[in-house]
């Protein structure tokens, strides 16, 4: 229940009623007897920078976790963002200080693979695609290259900001062989699925039917978007064999990162967890990286 004395985090977008964290992070808050709620918000562009306004203002306002299409926006308009979010460009948290600053991270990419975890994927020296580099797509870009990924291809139908991010990666991670083309997803170990794609009736598949016709069963396939649960990507993935992860288990494995972040749960080191050597049960499956 909100009382007088509640604080609360925002989780701002357009639109908002797909989003999973509300119902996830208000019942922690709820079971440790937190007062405390996450409310959502759906902002048009237009009307970021008034939001922006007021968190700074708002004396009650801890922070607000951001979704698309605000992550850039959002970055812009942080007082100050990790190195981590500087390179991708975008945030998906922002706290809010005693001074009404605004600080930023993007744990996005760290909330993917602490999901792909549990599917026993672990990027070190294994092979990954990533379908668009926006925000999300970004974010699970530069965790996979954080955590020792030996082979990354990036596709975006905007090339300019696909070759941009792929810049600044090899920059940062000379060891990763980065690609901007695939024609042949056998060798592939995790394809990250981050467009918008699959989020309305009719979408159409996020890659071509050809080479989505060379999908193997080694490779996870894993979809940021949440709604709906199984996109048609991820059934075309089932119907190959595949392993797949869902946007809602990407949500799950962020909130302690957006929790520790925001400091309304314990602080983690959300590269370290995900960096960790997968437990003995949890052994990766599928073949080396090409």
């Amino acid at each position: 229940m909100i009382h007088g004395s509640t604080r609360l985090i925002t989780i701002v977008g357009s639109p908002v009623a797909q989003v999973k964290m509300p119902s996830i992070i208000n019942f922690y808050f709820e079971e440790h007897g937190l007062d405390v709620a996450l409310v959502p918000l759906d902002v048009p562009p237009a009307g970021i920078p008034d939001f922006i306004a007021l968190l700074k203002q708002g004396r009650n306002l801890i922070g607000s976790i951001v979704t698309v299409p605000h992550k850039q926006a959002m970055a812009a308009g942080a007082d100050h963002v990790t190195d981590r979010a500087r390179l991708i460009g975008a945030v998906n948290v922002v706290r809010r200080t005693a001074d009404g600053q605004l600080h930023g991270d993007h744990v996005d990419g760290f909330g993917f693979l602490n999901a792909a975890r549990a599917h026993g994927f672990h990027p070190r020296g294994r092979s990954a695609l990533v379908v668009g580099v926006g925000g999300a797509g970004g974010a699970i870009a530069c965790a996979l290259c954080e955590t020792g990924i030996a082979n990354l291809v990036l596709l975006d139908m905007n090339t300019e900001r696909v070759q941009s991010l792929g810049t600044k990666l090899r920059a940062h991670f000379p060891q990763v062989q980065i690609g901007f083309a695939c024609d042949d997803l056998a060798g592939v170990d995790f394809i990250a699925q981050a467009t918008p794609m699959g989020m309305q009736a009719g979408d159409p598949l996020p890659l071509p039917q050809a080479l989505l016709d060379t999908l193997t069963p080694r490779t996870l396939v894993g979809d940021a978007v949440t709604l709906p649960v199984i996109t048609p990507l991820l059934a075309f993935a089932q119907s190959r064999g595949c392993r797949v992860q869902t946007g809602a288990e990407m949500s799950r494995s962020s909130m302690e990162f957006l929790g520790g972040f925001l400091g309304v749960m314990p602080a983690v080191d959300p590269l370290a967890m995900v960096s960790a050597p997968l437990p003995g049960p949890r052994a990766q499956t599928g073949g080396t990286s090409p």
